[in-house]
């Protein structure tokens, strides 16, 4: 009978983090915050030669508007790209379009154009 409560609870746990995470309002989040190294704008990854396809990349700016799904207009000083965030990399993280955000990831290059998989992100 615990080892049912036990599962339940943990099922019931998992479940609502799911939907108390996403592209709603303002937390901290701890880390590293400072300068980064290589790709690090939009304009960056848009002027990314043909080659570039999985180079990582760390940006930092705002999430724009969502796309549906898991698809965001991110947008920077340089610029706005598409960007993909499977829903388990929210992390408990929430944003609006007044929040800056950091991206680490990688380009995904493709017929139909450019947009980055986001791996991380981390509301600054």
């Amino acid at each position: 009978m615990k080892t049912k409560l036990l599962i339940t609870t943990l099922a019931l746990a998992a479940s609502t983090s799911v939907f108390a995470q996403g592209f709603n309002g303002p937390q901290k989040a701890s880390g590293f915050n400072g300068p980064t190294q290589g790709i690090s704008t939009v304009q960056q990854v848009l002027d990314a030669g043909m080659f570039s396809d999985d180079m990582p990349v760390t940006l930092t700016g705002n999430i724009k508007a969502s796309l549906g799904g898991e698809m965001y207009i991110f947008t920077d000083k340089t610029g706005e790209i598409t960007v993909e965030i499977d829903h388990d990399k929210w992390l408990n993280q929430t944003a609006t379009p007044e929040t800056k955000v950091q991206l680490i990831g990688e380009i995904d290059k493709n017929m139909s154009g450019t947009k980055v998989d986001v791996d991380a992100l981390r509301v600054l």
